[in-house]
């Protein structure tokens, strides 16, 4: 045999000898399975790392440490990373080519959360992950960490951004090692973008995709964020309302007075204030502000896809503890394709410990306006200000002079923002149609796909400056306490939210 005959054979033999799926085959639903759970026994030491690092974003020393993090796990991934700067803190961008790609699928994460009370945590710190199980007695005990290499899908740990949303960034770095060692070579650059601010509103977000438009240029977006589905079965979100706040004030004395003295004669600010709002909405919870809904139509087409999400109504009410919903819509899938008008809280004078018998000075109310692609925001607003003014009040951005004081007998102080605009992708585009091939092929089944989710994600920026449809893959359990004391991820979903990003890696597109 010659030389070269040799050499020939002995590379058909290594070729053959070597798995195929290392010259591209795409791994199939039991490998993708298999490889979930072997990794996620390997992450679980990073998983604990990064959310012992703090991430209030009002703290930007702390956000630093989470970008350093960020940044030297994607370039130990084989990533480029940039930082796009802002007037506040970075966002930061980590890229990736593939040979033969032909598109770039862009990837949003978030890595900051919400304030803590540390007080409210039933564990040291919100920031020492603490592995817990369920006893008998329906308490979250805790358990040693190293019990975690024997976990049950029903074990949780609890920290700040267990769920919302440390937990699927360390589930994406999971798919990308399981993916790097096991030959999944996707046939798509993937660019991934990390905010550090959405629990501000992402007030940043707007101004560095226009600012950055080239380097964030891709052929589509999915979003790495949210519940699934209460079933929780694999789930696609196809849109997401937008959000808009309001902060309304009324005026009483200028300082608080003694009810003795001044009660039935100084107006009271916080019962005027409580009619104003309660004239904003009817019994059943409909907006009354004439317009509100108008554009908002659900077709035949719409009205099937609503329906197709299987919701149980009775256990949403149980699990709310509520008698009955209000009326928006006649079912839950229905009642969040409306924009909302929310009261997120109200303030005036004291209560509990610190009660006193005062006339208070002024209230406080802020509100939150959820928004859906048919409405425009700024319309909203204004619509809110003039039923404020038709109830007898000067509206102001500010606090009144003294001189207003004592001109007009009801003031009201509107200041508001509009965080960003509502998206929406149809089921039916490239994006759609890849992602739930992916996660078919990851489960065995379709995910359930919601055409809108009520809460918001600073998304639209990136549909509409960079004009690519997004779509949103969740992966925590819904009962996860996110923004809340206690909050937590289910192991289980931990897994599986592994398994869908190595399915997505694994997908062609």
């Amino acid at each position: 045999m010659s030389k070269l005959a040799r050499i020939t054979a002995l590379f058909f033999l290594v070729l053959f000898l070597i798995p195929k799926r290392q010259f591209g085959q795409k791994l199939q639903r039991d490998e993708i399975k298999e490889l979930a759970q072997q990794y996620t026994l390997t992450s679980f030491p990073m998983l604990k790392e990064l959310l012992s690092i703090p991430n209030d974003a009002f703290f930007k020393d702390d956000i630093e440490k989470n970008i350093q993090w960020c940044e030297n796990a994607f370039e130990n991934r084989g990533f480029s990373t940039q930082r796009l700067e802002t007037p506040s803190v970075p966002l930061l961008l980590a890229e990736r080519k593939h040979r033969k790609a032909k598109k770039t699928v862009l990837v949003y994460l978030q890595v900051d959360g919400q304030p803590v009370d540390s007080t409210k945590w039933f564990q040291q710190s919100p920031y020492v992950p603490t592995l817990k199980k369920l006893n008998n007695s329906g308490e979250w005990e805790p358990i040693s960490w190293e019990s975690i290499k024997d976990y049950q899908d029903d074990w949780r740990v609890f920290a700040r951004s267990a769920s919302d949303a440390k937990g699927p960034v360390s589930m994406f770095l999971t798919a990308l090692d399981a993916a790097n060692e096991n030959g999944i070579s996707p046939n798509y650059n993937i660019k991934v973008i990390m905010d550090f601010e959405e629990e501000l509103g992402s007030p940043q977000l707007p101004e560095a995709v226009l600012r950055n438009k080239e380097q964030l240029s891709a052929d589509m977006l999915i979003i790495f964020d949210g519940p699934r589905h209460i079933t929780n079965r694999p789930t696609l979100t196809f849109g997401a309302r937008g959000i808009a706040t309001l902060q309304v004030t009324t005026y009483g004395p200028i300082v608080p007075q003694h009810s003795g003295h001044f009660g039935n004669y100084a107006p009271n600010p916080a019962l005027r204030l409580s009619k104003l709002l309660a004239s904003m909405k009817d019994d059943e919870g409909r907006v009354t502000i004439k317009g509100f809904y108008e554009g908002i139509e659900i077709d035949g087409a719409t009205e099937k896809i609503l329906k197709a999400v299987p919701d149980d109504e009775k256990q949403i009410m149980e699990r709310l503890q509520i008698a009955e919903t209000d009326k928006v819509g006649s079912y839950y899938q229905e009642a969040i394709q409306y924009p909302s008008l929310n009261i997120r809280g109200i303030q005036s004078g004291w209560v509990y410990e610190k009660v006193r018998t005062i006339v208070p000075d002024h209230a406080v109310a802020e509100l939150d306006v959820r928004l859906v692609l048919e409405s425009d925001p700024e319309r909203l607003i204004t619509l809110i200000k003039d039923h404020i003014k038709s109830q007898g009040y000067v509206v102001i951005d500010r606090e009144p002079t003294r001189g207003e004081r004592l001109q007009h007998p009801k003031i009201a102080t509107v200041i508001h923002e509009i965080s960003y605009q509502s998206f929406r992708t149809d089921f039916n585009s490239e994006v759609g149609v890849w992602l739930t091939k992916a996660l078919e092929n990851a489960f065995g089944e379709t995910p359930i796909r919601i055409r809108m989710s009520g809460g918001s994600i600073p998304i639209s920026p990136f549909v509409t400056t960079l004009g690519i449809p997004a779509v949103t893959v969740p992966t925590v359990n819904r009962d996860n306490n996110q923004h809340s004391p206690n909050e937590n991820l289910r192991l289980g979903n931990y897994r599986e939210g592994i398994q869908t990003m190595i399915a997505i890696l694994n997908q062609e597109l």
